[in-house]
């Protein structure tokens, strides 16, 4: 069974920009499943939240009965989407192109669960001979239509203007659909509205080749509180990927949003239904200095692009850094701290012998620059081990171990390290 109100969920969400034939399209959602995609260029190894945005409308469709496919633009890739852009994109050889298509499929699966249909358009692109293109899709378009895109006037109105290359992009763009809706009975693209003209381009081949109905949805950019677009070229670069943006760096992301922003990022990068989003906010409110909606927030993006474990443990690492008591702390909480402040690798028999937590502060590239500096801040009182400010005679030994490995250090404030066990 298909939930025929996704769409008016989406608008509720703030998710609808700009949709063909709305009526049209939500008479198709009440007849049964629709399959509809989601393309992503690798441009980079990892996707980012605004792509995240994309995958996340995917899946509520999927949840909702229907069918998403998710596209890892190897092809279009290879050429540079002009949209949004003000100059050319560096072109990538196929050998990054296949790593970052390889990475961002992993990502995709992550997010979308691993029944989802990922497919690259290298794979029916590469086949194609320029004559077979021009003649098969090319005629279908008119050079009027290509130069009234907005991504198009807008390159042609800069100083660097639009080479060929970039400017054939939406054809491409429009032969996937076609191919899509051929091969996948595929009948909707959806993307962000810098998108909406080459998806219109789409829209229209499936109609003048075969004379059937598709359609197109596109999302407002996501934008920061002064309107500025964040992506991973401007703006934020918050990614995907842990390696890029730990997921303690990601939780603290979204505990960094503006209370302006909190119940439209709450409505589109959760799955929250809306009447919860709301009661979040309304509470939010009513104390907005605890910023218990931002932290709803944080927990479950986070739980949606690293999993269950790694959110819980980017919760409890948030509110260690930020001055919580750490009885009963996890050890992949100490581990997800590791990856964010300063780590001092001790042997087990320097600790059992008990080492003076001077010597400790002021070990190479930790927390002071000098023994004298750490004694200094020792002897004010600005020294915390484990959460329990410390004297000068104080000596760190096996018994401050937490899980047999670690010793958390605090200087001053905020300036955290972590003592660490060698392996």
């Amino acid at each position: 069974m298909t939930d025929s109100t996704v769409l008016d969920d989406l608008e509720a969400r703030g998710l609808v920009q700009d949709c063909t034939d709305r009526e049209g399209f939500a008479a198709r959602l009440a007849e049964g499943p629709v399959t509809l995609y989601y393309g992503c260029d690798p441009t980079a190894d990892s996707l980012h939240v605004g792509n995240l945005l994309g995958l996340l409308v995917l899946r509520r469709f999927q949840e909702a009965g229907h069918r998403p496919v998710a596209l890892a633009g190897g092809a279009t890739g290879m050429v540079g989407d002009p949209s949004g852009r003000s100059e050319e994109r560096n072109l990538l050889d196929d050998a990054t192109l296949s790593a970052n298509v390889a990475a961002i499929k992993a990502q995709i699966s992550r997010v979308l669960g691993r029944d989802v249909q990922v497919v690259d358009n290298r794979d029916w692109t590469g086949e194609v001979r320029l004559l077979d293109f021009l003649r098969d899709v090319g005629k279908h378009v008119t050079v009027n239509t290509m130069l009234g895109r907005e991504s198009v006037k807008n390159r042609l109105a800069s100083e660097h203007g639009i080479s060929y290359t970039e400017f054939s992009y939406m054809l491409l763009q429009a032969h996937d659909f076609l191919r899509l809706e051929e091969s996948l009975a595929c009948q909707v693209q959806i993307g962000g509205s810098d998108q909406w003209g080459n998806m219109l381009g789409g829209v229209d081949l499936i109609r003048r080749v075969h004379g059937r109905p598709a359609w197109a949805l596109s999302w407002p950019l996501l934008t920061a509180p002064d309107g500025t677009k964040l992506g991973k070229t401007t703006g934020a670069r918050i990614w995907l990927d842990a390696d890029r943006t730990s997921p303690y760096q990601f939780f603290q992301h979204w505990m960094n949003t503006d209370d302006r922003q909190v119940r439209q990022f709450l409505a589109q990068f959760t799955l929250l239904p809306m009447d919860e989003v709301d009661a979040a906010v309304a509470s939010h409110e009513e104390s907005p200095g605890r910023r218990e909606a931002q932290r709803l927030l944080a927990r479950e993006a986070t739980r949606l692009v690293h999993g269950a474990d790694d959110a819980l443990a980017a919760e409890e690492a948030s509110a260690i850094l930020f001055g919580s008591p750490i009885d009963g702390v996890s050890v992949a909480a100490l581990e997800a701290v590791a990856r964010e402040v300063p780590v001092c690798e001790v042997a087990r028999g320097d600790l059992a012998a008990g080492v003076p937590a001077a010597d400790l502060l002021s070990s190479p590239n930790f927390l002071t620059a000098s023994k004298g500096e750490a004694r200094r801040a020792i002897a004010q009182g600005g020294v915390y081990v484990n959460g329990e400010r410390v004297g000068e005679e104080h000596v760190v030994s096996a018994d401050s171990l937490l899980h047999d490995r670690y010793v958390l250090v605090r200087k001053g404030k905020r300036s955290f390290g972590l003592v660490r066990l060698e392996a």
